[in-house]
C-alpha cells in the first residue's frame, strides 16, 4: 500500500539534536532496519507506538508481532518486498497495532531503502507514526477504512469460531462450540441450525434458540423441499435475501417461522473432501442482502465447521475402535465370589487409538481361593494392548495351576522377557483365601494397595516389592517378596493403576494420600465405592488409562460362626508351648469343636514343636473358624525359614520322623505356603457344633 508523502521523507545524516523531541511531539517514531544482520532498531517513540518496554523487544522485526495482526504484518512485509524488487526509493503502508491492553489503534509506516554500489538494498530507516486519528478525521479515507474494518471483523469471527473448534474431540463439542462462541453471535443470526448426514437422510442435531423448532424436520429426507435438504444437494451455499424470497422458495417452511420475524437466511453445505456431511442455517432478523464479503467469510466459516466435523467424526470413531480392542482384551465378565463382594471398574483415558495397556482379573483358585489382579503394560498404543491381552491370559494360566504367588509373578516376567516386544508391565497380584482371611501379595514396580478396615480406617500397604515384569527376567533378578495381609470380615482391598492417582505436577505420594481419604469417605457397598472412585478420576481428567478393582470380605452368613486366635511362641521359653496348648484346647471348645479338640490340640502341638526346633526364630500359630459349603477349622503355624518340611520314614526304635505322618493322619488336609521370607504350615479339620 504505497502511500503519499513517502517519496518526501529525507532523513539527512546529521540530525538535529532535538529531532527526537519533534518526533515525540508529532506521535512520531523513527527505526532502523539492517536487512544484512536481520535487526531492526527503533527510538523511543517508536517503542511508544508499538506499546512495547526497551526490555520486553530483542531488536529483531520479526519480534513486533507481538503487537501487528498477522494480516497487517503480510501487508506491511508486502509493501517492502514490492519497493525493493521494483527499484522504489521509498514506501509507505497504514497498519494496525493491538496494544497490551487490548485496543486497535492505526499506524502508518514511510520507509527509505538504502542501496548499495551495486543496487543491493541493505539498509531501510524511517518513520512511524499514530494514524488512528488522521484515519478518524479523513472523509475520503473512512469509509473504505470502515469497510475495511468490517471486513477483517469478520474474518477475525471466522479465526475465533476455527480456534474454539480445534479443541473439540465429539460432534457433541462441535456443535458446543459453535452455539456458545462469541463469534456467531458476532454474525448477528437469529437461529442456528445444524444438521448432519446419516443413511440418506438430513438428522437435525442442533437448532437454537429453542422455539425455533419446526415440527417435522427433525429428521427430513435429502429430496425434500428444505433449504438444508438443497445444499446437501448441490454442494452450494443458498443465500436469502428477503422475506418475499424466503416464503415464494419454500413455502413449506415459512409458514412455521414467521414468529422468528426472518428478513434473511444462509444455508452453507458442510463439505469435507466433496463429501457432505451435513449442513448449517444461519437466520437472521435484523438484515436484507449479504454482500461479497460477507458471502466470502460464511463460506469460509461452513468450510471450516466441515473440518471440524469430519475430523470429530474420525475421533469417535478411532476411540470406539480402541474402547472395543480394549474392552475385548479385558475380562467380559466378573465371577462371583463366595465369602465376598467384588467391583471392577475400567476409564480409557486416552485420546483416539492411542489407547493403554491396563487391566484388571479375578482368577477362581483351587481351595476355593481367588486370585486378584491389577497391572499396566508401558505405553499407550495398540501394541500396549495387544501386549497386554497376552499377559493377562499367561498369568491367569499360571494361578490356575496352583503356583505360588511368587512363582507366577516370576513366571509372567519370563514369558513378557521372551516375547518380541520391548515392553515391560508393572503387576500386583492378590491370592485370598476368603474363609481364613489371610491374602498373599506380591508386588511388581506396582503401586502399593490400600486396606479400609470395617470402622473406616484406610492405610496403605507399604510392601516389598520387585522389579517390573520383563525386566526382572532381562536382568536376572526374579525374587518376588511374597507379603501376607490379614483381610477380616467387613475389610476392603484396593488395587488400581497409576491413571487413578497420577496428576500432573502433583507428587505421587501425595496422590496416594488423596485417594486414601477419598477410599476412607466412601459408602460400604464396593460397587457404589468404584463408581465414586471412577467419578473422580472422570472430572480430574487426564491422558491416563484407570483401572480398579475393589474386594470387600463379607460377614459370615452363620451367626456366631467365626472366630481367630493368634498366639506367639518364643524359643527358649518352656511354659510357652503349654499356654499355646490350653489356650487352643479352650477355643475349640468354644467354637463347638469338641469332638476333635484332642486332634486339633495334639496337631498344633506338634507344627508349633516342629518349628521351634528346626528353625532359630519364633513360631506363631492362627487358629480360625471357616465357613463355606461346611465348617472348618483351620490350624497354621508360621516360622521365619524357607526350608520346607520332609516328611521321613521313622525307625522302629525312634520317635523322630513321626510328626508329619501324625499330621497326615488326623487332619483332613494339610499344606505348606510360603509367607514373605519364611513359611506357614496349615492344617484343616471338618467340624459339626456339638448340641
Amino acid at each position: 500500500m504505497a502511500d503519499r508523502g513517502a517519496s518526501a521523507l529525507s532523513l539527512p545524516e546529521n540530525r538535529p539534536a532535538d529531532l527526537d523531541t519533534i518526533l515525540a511531539l508529532n506521535h512520531m517514531g523513527s527505526f532502523d532496519w539492517d536487512l544484512d544482520a536481520g535487526l531492526f532498531h527503533m527510538d523511543a517513540g517508536a517503542h511508544e507506538i508499538f506499546d512495547l518496554r526497551p526490555d520486553e523487544y530483542d531488536g529483531r522485526a520479526t519480534s513486533l508481532a507481538l503487537r501487528v495482526p498477522p494480516p497487517d504484518a503480510a501487508r506491511l512485509d508486502a509493501a517492502v518486498a514490492r519497493a525493493i524488487k521494483d527499484g522504489s526509493e521509498t514506501y509507505g503502508a497504514y497498519f494496525r497495532i493491538r496494544r497490551r491492553d487490548g485496543a486497535i489503534r492505526w499506524a502508518h509506516s514511510q520507509g527509505a531503502i538504502r542501496r548499495d554500489g551495486s543496487g543491493r538494498p541493505h539498509r531501510v530507516v524511517g518513520l512511524v507514526r499514530d494514524a488512528t486519528r488522521e484515519l478518524a478525521d479523513s472523509p475520503a479515507r473512512a469509509p473504505r477504512t470502515a469497510q475495511e474494518e468490517a471486513f477483517r471483523q469478520q474474518a477475525g469471527i471466522v479465526e475465533a469460531v476455527s480456534a474454539a473448534l480445534a479443541h473439540a474431540r465429539s460432534v457433541q463439542d462441535v456443535i458446543d462450540a459453535l452455539k456458545d462462541t462469541h463469534g456467531i453471535r458476532h454474525l448477528g443470526a437469529a437461529s442456528v441450525v445444524i444438521g448432519l448426514v446419516e443413511a440418506g437422510r438430513i438428522r437435525l442435531v442442533a437448532e437454537g434458540p429453542t422455539e425455533s423448532f419446526v415440527p417435522g424436520t427433525r429428521i427430513t429426507r435429502i429430496d425434500e423441499p428444505y433449504p438444508m435438504s438443497e445444499v446437501v444437494r448441490t454442494l452450494v451455499p443458498r443465500f436469502i435475501e428477503s422475506p418475499e424470497e424466503f416464503a415464494a422458495e419454500y413455502p413449506i417452511l415459512w409458514p412455521h417461522i414467521t414468529e422468528l420475524h426472518i428478513t434473511s437466511a444462509a444455508y452453507l453445505p458442510l463439505i469435507a473432501q466433496g463429501r457432505p456431511l451435513g449442513a448449517m442455517g444461519l437466520l437472521y432478523n435484523d438484515r436484507r442482502g449479504f454482500s461479497a464479503e460477507e458471502r466470502a467469510v460464511l463460506v469460509a466459516l461452513g468450510s471450516s465447521i466441515a473440518q471440524s466435523l469430519q475430523r470429530a467424526m474420525l475421533y469417535e470413531q478411532e476411540k470406539d475402535l480402541a474402547q472395543s480392542l480394549q474392552q475385548a482384551m479385558l475380562p467380559r465378565t466378573i465371577p462371583s465370589v463366595r465369602g465376598a463382594d467384588v467391583a471392577v471398574r475400567y476409564r480409557s483415558g486416552a485420546l483416539g487409538r492411542d489407547i493403554g495397556g491396563d487391566w484388571y482379573d479375578l482368577i477362581p483358585l483351587p481351595g476355593g481361593r481367588v486370585g486378584a489382579v491389577i497391572g499396566d503394560v508401558q505405553g499407550h498404543d495398540t501394541h500396549a494392548a495387544a501386549v497386554m491381552g497376552q499377559l493377562r491370559i499367561v498369568l491367569r494360566a499360571y494361578a490356575a495351576e496352583g503356583h505360588t504367588p511368587a512363582t507366577v509373578m516370576a513366571r509372567a516376567s519370563l514369558f513378557l522377557d521372551e516375547l518380541d516386544t520391548d515392553r515391560f508391565a508393572t503387576c500386583l497380584y492378590a491370592q485370598a483365601d476368603l474363609s481364613t482371611g489371610v491374602v498373599q501379595v506380591v508386588r511388581a514396580g506396582h503401586l502399593d494397595p490400600l486396606l479400609r478396615d470395617a470402622d473406616g480406617t484406610t492405610r496403605r500397604l507399604d510392601l516389598e516389592g520387585g522389579l517390573p515384569l520383563g525386566l526382572s527376567a532381562e536382568f536376572g533378578r526374579l525374587e518376588y517378596p511374597v507379603a501376607t495381609v490379614e483381610l477380616d470380615p467387613g475389610h476392603t482391598l484396593l488395587l488400581c493403576t497409576d491413571g487413578l492417582v497420577e496428576q500432573p505436577g502433583a507428587d505421587l505420594d501425595d496422590g496416594m494420600r488423596d485417594l486414601a481419604e477419598i477410599f476412607a469417605e466412601g459408602p460400604d457397598d464396593v460397587r457404589e465405592l468404584a463408581g465414586r472412585l471412577i467419578a473422580m478420576a472422570e472430572e480430574r481428567g487426564g491422558e491416563d488409562d484407570v483401572a480398579l478393582l475393589l474386594l470387600r470380605r463379607r460377614e459370615p452368613e452363620e451367626p456366631g460362626a467365626r472366630g481367630r486366635l493368634r498366639q506367639h511362641v518364643a524359643p527358649g521359653d518352656p511354659d510357652a508351648l503349654t499356654r499355646a496348648r490350653h489356650l487352643i484346647g479352650a477355643e475349640v471348645r468354644a467354637w463347638g469343636a469338641g469332638e476333635r479338640a484332642d486332634e486339633i490340640e495334639l496337631v498344633a502341638d506338634e507344627l508349633i514343636t516342629n518349628a521351634l526346633m528346626h528353625t532359630e526364630g519364633s513360631a506363631t500359630v492362627t487358629l480360625r473358624l471357616t465357613t463355606g459349603g461346611e465348617r472348618r477349622l483351620r490350624v497354621e503355624v508360621e516360622d521365619s525359614s524357607s526350608a520346607l518340611p520332609r516328611r521321613r520314614e521313622p525307625r522302629d526304635d525312634g520317635v523322630s520322623g513321626r510328626g508329619l505322618l501324625l499330621v497326615d493322619m488326623l487332619a483332613d488336609a494339610w499344606g505348606v505356603e510360603a509367607r514373605g521370607g519364611g513359611k506357614a504350615v496349615w492344617c484343616e479339620f471338618r467340624t459339626n457344633p456339638d448340641g
